[in-house]
């Protein structure tokens, strides 16, 4: 049975889509199915697995207005293992469209029960704010990934979204819990980095991965070729970065989290 993991910040530009794009494809590498779900109505998992958005193609949007189901909206991708559920800028419309529906919340659960026998991970790409489309998210998941840029305001509405997650285990989903805080954006060649990564692991402890993922050209690259930095280049520090993510996560549904190290650069 999938494990569903979300990766959600409600903060911009922390590499929460880089990551789920990444993980999914690393995780797809260690010769697993994985399904990767596109929430963002920016749609930049979709691009950014070398998929097109079309007019005819179902997508997330109508899956959950209930006018299609996942399995009609799954197009493969170029990478041996990995599947796609597309967005586009009609997901927009969802938080108006299903405000006055029954199941509002649940919409994404229900439609991801019916193929988690089909999956070993379904990695879902949240928008970049704490609205309907990460709530379903979030209650559709067994955990969530939290990616946090290192940078000085990293802390900065984590709480906000811990907060979320207690709401979504009280009220809709008890076994939510947090997969982990990726460090992003990491460059160990600046006091700040070293300064925040410090900070962030003695006020979240082992819920931190002891993996970070570089700064890196070749991450922001590969996107706007359509590949996964495992396509794009497979030897560079962020593909490394990204397989070692995927082991951790492996590890991590076998054993406990042991306790964080600091990465070897």
């Amino acid at each position: 049975m999938a494990q569903v993991i979300s990766i959600a910040n409600q903060k911009g530009g922390v590499g929460k889509t880089t990551t789920a794009i990444n993980l999914a494809a690393a995780l797809a590498a260690s010769e697993l199915k994985v399904l990767l779900i596109d929430s963002d109505p920016q749609g930049n998992s979709t691009t950014g697995v070398g998929v097109e958005k079309t007019d005819d193609r179902k997508t997330l949007y109508h899956v959950l207005l209930r006018e299609a189901t996942l399995q009609e909206a799954i197009v493969p991708t170029d990478n041996e293992g990995l599947s796609l559920i597309p967005a586009d800028q009609n997901l927009v419309a969802t938080n108006l469209d299903l405000v006055d529906q029954d199941e509002r919340e649940q919409r994404l659960q229900t439609a991801v029960a019916q193929l988690r026998q089909e999956y070993n991970y379904i990695v879902i790409d949240c928008p970049p704010a704490l609205d309907l489309l990460t709530l379903n998210a979030l209650v559709a998941s067994d955990s969530v990934l939290v990616p946090i840029q290192c940078e000085f305001f990293a802390l900065e509405g984590i709480s906000q979204l811990m907060d979320t997650v207690e709401r979504v285990r009280s009220s809709f989903n008890p076994q939510l819990k947090v997969e982990g805080v990726l460090l992003t954006m990491y460059d160990d060649r600046t006091n700040l980095t070293k300064q925040v990564e410090s900070d962030l692991r003695e006020f979240f402890g082992n819920e931190v991965f002891r993996t970070v993922i570089p700064r890196s050209i070749r991450l922001a690259e590969a996107p706007s070729f359509g590949k996964t930095i495992l396509t794009y280049d497979p030897r560079s520090r962020g593909a490394e970065a990204y397989i070692q993510l995927a082991k951790e996560i492996l590890a991590n549904g076998k054993t406990a989290r042991p306790e964080p190290a600091q990465s070897a650069r």
